[in-house]
């Protein structure tokens, strides 16, 4: 089953959908899909097989950084954490975020029921240009392939939203998508305020002046069983142009990898948290101080190729800050 997709020259290219492809034959992998040594470093092989990782992503109470009083006494100690999080890594989980962990689910389910549907229902929303289901920046025939499906879909301000693209079903899809993306708002908000913070900026100062011109999209990506896993890649190495990025990931397998001074390091599930990962705009704002940290996203190990892997992530960033990378 194949997803067409217009490119902006009007050519339509046909991209397959690769919930289908590993359905139809779970053995298969074509080599549309198959990447170099070069898109998938032998460090990366070594470390998915082996499981064999030095350094772990720091995670972060937000509970004093959410509190109204300015005097809790774990604030500056938080504080410091987030900086040095930000500053060395890029990249860390949440925890006590503020999200209701029924809301966390529901998203959860909700997407898991969408992928679950009859295909030909879910090429209703195929993607145009940037927005709906199948796979974003496929521009020729000959291109190699992410191995996962997705579905995209600007979600605030309410009004940057084309409702075309979003799926009617399951019943509750866009009420939890809507309640979700609030809430993702809202913590983003109370993030960048942090972080400006840290930085010793005023936040009001570059944020409040750009309010009515900042986009939150958001993606959920679905990862298929993979015969070799050691050949793929869910998504491709790359880093985002947004100011910040706020991922669920699936609680069951480990997808998501960054690079830390030449090094893999996996991001594992946490139940109950969030990853937060710092964009190419704050790396700017920030004079480079924070760092835009490139990762990837892998299929599930050949021992668990039984197990399906969702992930959700919004992306927020300025429009005036747009950058012409893409945003994956």
């Amino acid at each position: 089953m194949y997803n067409s997709m217009k490119l902006p020259n009007r050519k339509t290219i046909s991209i397959p959908v690769v919930q289908e492809l590993a359905a139809k034959d779970p053995h298969d992998l074509p080599q549309r899909y198959v990447r170099s040594h070069d898109e998938r470093p032998p460090s990366l092989t070594t470390a998915v097989t082996t499981g064999k990782y030095s350094s772990t992503v720091p995670t972060i109470d937000m509970s004093p950084l959410l509190s109204q009083d300015d005097g809790h006494p774990c604030r500056q100690q938080a504080m410091d954490k987030l900086a040095k999080s930000c500053q060395e890594w890029g990249f860390f989980q949440v925890v006590n975020h503020g999200i209701p962990a029924s809301l966390m689910e529901q998203m959860k389910e909700v997407v898991r029921g969408f992928f679950q549907l009859p295909v030909e229902e879910k090429l209703k929303y195929g993607i145009q240009e940037r927005e709906g289901y199948g796979q974003a920046f496929v521009i020729s025939d000959d291109q190699k392939l992410d191995w996962s499906d997705m579905v995209y879909l600007f979600t605030l301000p309410p009004e940057a939203r084309n409702m075309d693209f979003w799926p009617t079903r399951p019943e509750d899809f866009r009420k939890i998508v809507n309640e979700f993306a609030t809430e993702l708002q809202n913590l983003y908000e109370k993030l960048l305020s942090a972080i400006a913070e840290t930085l010793g900026i005023e936040f009001e100062s570059f944020y409040a002046k750009e309010r009515g011109k900042w986009t939150q999209s958001m993606r959920m990506n679905y990862y298929p069983p993979c015969p070799r896993p050691d050949l793929v890649l869910g998504i491709g190495l790359h880093s985002d142009p947004t100011s910040l990025t706020i991922l669920l990931e699936d609680d069951d397998a480990l997808g998501l990898h960054i690079c830390k001074d030449g090094e893999w390091v996996p991001v594992p599930p946490t139940p109950g948290a969030l990853v937060i990962n710092i964009g190419d705009m704050l790396e700017v704002i920030s004079n480079g101080r924070y760092r835009s940290i490139e990762h990837l996203a892998v299929p599930n190990e050949k021992k668990r190729e039984n197990i399906d892997r969702y992930a959700v992530a919004s992306q927020s960033r300025g429009r005036s800050w747009a950058s012409p990378k893409d945003d994956r």
